[in-house]
């Protein structure tokens, strides 16, 4: 896996989730099959599956804009979405549409 570290099932379920990835949309990027998907989800472990089978799902989701956050300083591995700077900037401009935020007059 090129050197990176493992990633748990916890990591994979909740990777998946923050991305709105399903599980036959995961298994088809990384051909890897459902049912073992659901059984890698539900391991929990460090290293749930096959070597090859954890970088095919590793390298899917980060397709999805899944980063794998490593476990550091006493902090607990984990996931988050990648942005780029258009992204953020997409985003800045959506949350501004329609002018700014104003108390309702409804009681």
């Amino acid at each position: 896996m090129s050197g990176k570290p493992a990633i748990s099932g916890r990591q994979i379920a909740a990777g998946r989730a923050l991305a709105g990835v399903s599980l036959a949309d995961l298994s088809s990027k990384s051909k890897v099959p459902v049912a073992t998907l659901k059984r890698m989800e539900a391991s929990g472990s460090a290293s749930p599956g096959p070597a090859s089978e954890r970088g095919a799902v590793r390298r899917a989701l980060e397709k999805f804009g899944v980063i794998f956050l490593p476990e550091e300083n006493g902090d607990g591995a984990g996931v988050r979405l990648n942005f780029t700077r258009r992204d953020v900037k997409q985003i800045g401009r959506l949350e501004n549409e329609g002018g700014p935020a104003r108390d309702d007059d409804v009681p």
